[in-house]
């Protein structure tokens, strides 16, 4: 049985040509600094990014993490989205591990405004933690990747300026908000203090994120890096994947966008979901549920036959296109679901 899956943009396999890529990497010891294809990708994330410097992680969670521990100290307050990365799926570790509290505000969509976030900015108190960074996620994943725009971006980066916060982007999946947009990457990323990015969700490479920041802060993070025990050795083989991520895979994150949409279509003219197809922005499909069923049973049909989501809340699926999925497995994904659907109504 054919298998479509659905489940995440981080499921892809390596293509033939980024194995090779791989395959005749060179490598150094990067604990060292001396692993040569890993220094080619940090300069290149960097001036992709618009900042100065760039650390190569293993993870996006880890990515976070150290920037987290980077911009704060112990006994500080991050604000951020209720449905935020940092909050939700990384184990509680902004306090596990640098002794930080997160700051949650809900708004509908994900999308964090200027007039939501100053009255969550505390005055100086000796009672009070210091609020000190103000944590973006773009494309947002819980609001079923929907996009920043600039305009917000930079409303709220004048807002941190002026309250004396730092500003930190969770960009994960920022190519897709890029490519959404259709602007040059940096318009979005080159204001914030510090911002990560990975190579093994929307872009294909099977493992790594970084963090870009100033030349001092990647001094910084380096160190947390190897504290946090992420120090890697001869990574530039898996470095070079994500090196070839950036030079080949860029520019079809439309259609990753564009088989989001189809699916998104084909689900709402069904009439059997509650979907409104105006907010499927980027890769990311949310799907409610109205049949009388719960979301992991119903996902425990579709594997059923063969075709794998993720449940994604009480009454909600999730489906994200990706680079391994072509127009024929969203028609036949839009089918199944239907007809799941339809057996429970």
């Amino acid at each position: 049985m054919r298998i479509i899956d659905l489940r995440s943009d981080t499921v892809t396999k390596p293509s033939p040509g980024m194995r090779k890529a791989m395959a005749e990497a060179e490598v150094g010891d990067d604990v060292f600094e001396g692993d040569p294809t890993v220094k080619r990708l940090e300069e290149t994330v960097a001036r992709l990014l618009g900042h100065e410097s760039a650390l190569f992680v293993p993870s996006g969670t880890m990515a976070n993490q150290i920037a987290l521990r980077m911009l704060t100290r112990p006994g500080d307050e991050v604000i951020c989205e209720v449905g935020a990365h940092i909050i939700n799926y990384e184990v509680a570790a902004a306090s596990a591990l640098s002794g930080i509290q997160l700051s949650s505000i809900d708004i509908p969509g994900g999308i964090l405004t200027p007039e939501a976030v100053e009255p969550k900015i505390r005055p100086e108190n000796i009672h009070h933690p210091n609020t000190s960074v103000l944590a973006l996620e773009n494309t947002h994943n819980r609001a079923g990747g929907n996009v920043y725009p600039l305009e917000t971006i930079s409303s709220l980066r004048v807002l941190a300026e002026s309250r004396g916060l730092k500003y930190y982007l969770d960009g994960a999946r920022v190519w897709n908000a890029a490519a959404y947009i259709g602007v040059p990457i940096t318009e979005i990323t080159s204001g914030f203090d510090a911002v990560s990015v990975c190579f093994s969700k929307g872009l294909g490479a099977p493992i790594g994120s970084a963090v870009v920041s100033s030349k001092e802060n990647i001094k910084t993070a380096r160190r947390i890096r190897k504290m946090f025990g992420g120090g890697m050795r001869q990574v530039g083989i898996i470095a070079a994947g994500a090196l070839y991520a950036l030079e080949n895979n860029l520019e079809r994150l439309i259609d990753d966008h564009r088989r989001a949409k189809e699916l998104a279509l084909n689900l709402a003219e069904s009439g059997l979901f509650d979907l409104d197809t105006e907010r499927v922005l980027t890769n990311i499909v949310v799907v409610n549920l109205k049949s009388p069923v719960s979301e992991s049973d119903f996902c425990a049909a579709l594997e059923a036959r063969g075709l794998l989501l993720v449940p994604f809340g009480r009454g909600r699926i999730r489906a994200v296109a990706h680079l391994d999925i072509d127009d024929n497995a969203i028609r036949e994904a839009s089918e199944i679901i239907i007809d799941v659907a339809r057996s429970y109504s």
